[in-house]
């Protein structure tokens, strides 16, 4: 058996928010960051609970194109509506709810494309992925813990709020019954989205989280002397600059949807699939003239781990340059926000950080290492 251990996972709390401070760095002074998979939680998470690319994991975007597969084939009967009563924030809404509780895709699902288009699409998170069997075709983390047979409690937002996480592991840490406790705390991700600009909010937020998890590592400390402590992230969270309204310029070459192509805009990447090639050429040819991004080419999705040989999650992906948003998008229909993550993992402000209470005997470098991190010692 292995040392007991304490891991937190913080959604977006990225090294750029860390690496002049002093947060922790008492309890937590090895420091580092991390380099993040293009993308968003839903595919950043997924690689650090199973240790393995996108490609891989086969693991990605929320949604991806799989019309025979669609939980959402029941619309078409729907289509006949006029847009504006098919595809407004209510629907959407109605959608989201019937997606958690009837369908049974997770705490996570969100309607982000337009209703009339989600047959054509199946979405790649459909359980818990913070319990075992939670990430489909994959072992996880929780898998591995379950076979090695070590006491663990995982703690999310599918359960409870962050401050309900702290205080239900604070009691967990006292009453020595498990091993391994994982804390994946979500809502500093939606505060940076719309304060990472304000430096004395940040400071007051990371105060707040410093108070909470110094009184969680002290009493984990004192129920389990030899416990090793770690807080990491998935990915940072870049400052927004500029916005350029990409759906404009595609919407100018007037093809049909979903004749002709379709296309989700995951607010800082768009991506598309072709029915026909004279659609596909001038989509390319458009695109590959706009300054505020760029083509992914198969080279470079290769060497990020995203390419996918069935094009599930996209036959042409275009990435936005980082600091720029899609002015309308798929995500974020009613404000823009003040920070955004998915850029290029080149971007330094999409880094993660990891915080440790000692060296790790193998020093991460990339968030795709976690799983190595959390798993290493064991018997």
């Amino acid at each position: 058996m292995s040392r007991p251990r304490l891991l937190i996972l913080i959604d977006a709390l990225g090294w750029e928010y860390l690496k002049e401070g002093s947060f922790l760095s008492d309890m937590l002074p090895y420091r580092t960051p991390l380099r993040t998979v293009l993308g968003f939680s839903s595919g950043a998470i997924p690689a650090i609970l199973t240790g393995r690319t996108p490609q891989s994991n086969g693991l990605w975007n929320l949604y991806y194109h799989d019309p025979a597969g669609s939980p959402f084939r029941w619309v078409k009967a729907f289509r006949w509506l006029p847009a504006r009563v098919l595809d407004n924030r209510y629907t959407r809404k109605l959608i989201k709810e019937a997606g958690r509780r009837v369908l049974v895709l997770g705490a996570n699902f969100e309607c982000n494309v337009p209703v009339s288009l989600l047959p054509y699409f199946n979405i790649s998170e459909k359980r818990n992925i913070y319990e075992p069997q939670g990430l489909i075709g994959n072992e996880s983390v929780f898998d591995w813990l379950r076979d090695k047979q070590v006491p663990f409690r995982t703690y999310s937002y599918h359960r409870y709020s962050d401050a309900e996480i702290f205080s239900r592991a604070l009691a967990d840490v006292r009453s020595r019954r498990y091993d391994f406790y994982f804390l994946y705390l979500a809502e500093m991700d939606a505060f940076l989205h719309q304060h990472c600009r304000d430096r004395g909010k940040v400071e007051a937020k990371l105060q707040y989280y410093a108070e909470r998890l110094r009184q969680l590592i002290t009493a984990a400390r004192n129920s389990h002397p030899d416990i090793l402590c770690a807080v990491f992230s998935d990915h940072g969270m870049t400052p927004t600059r500029a916005t350029y309204d990409l759906v404009a310029e595609i919407e100018q070459l007037g093809y049909r949807t979903p004749q002709d192509l379709l296309a989700v805009y995951d607010s800082t990447m768009a991506r598309f699939w072709f029915f026909n090639s004279e659609a596909r050429q001038a989509v390319t040819r458009r695109l590959a003239e706009l300054p505020c991004g760029r083509i992914l080419s198969d080279r470079v999705l290769e060497t990020l781990g995203l390419l996918f040989s069935d094009r599930r999650y996209g036959e042409l992906i275009f990435l936005m340059n980082p600091g720029t948003l899609m002015a309308r998008n798929n995500f974020n229909t009613r404000y823009l926000p003040a920070g955004m993550h998915g850029y290029h993992p080149d971007d330094p402000w999409s880094d993660a950080a990891f915080l440790s209470s000692e060296p790790p005997a193998r020093p991460p470098r990339s968030i795709i290492d976690l799983y190595g991190f959390m798993t290493h010692g064991y018997t």
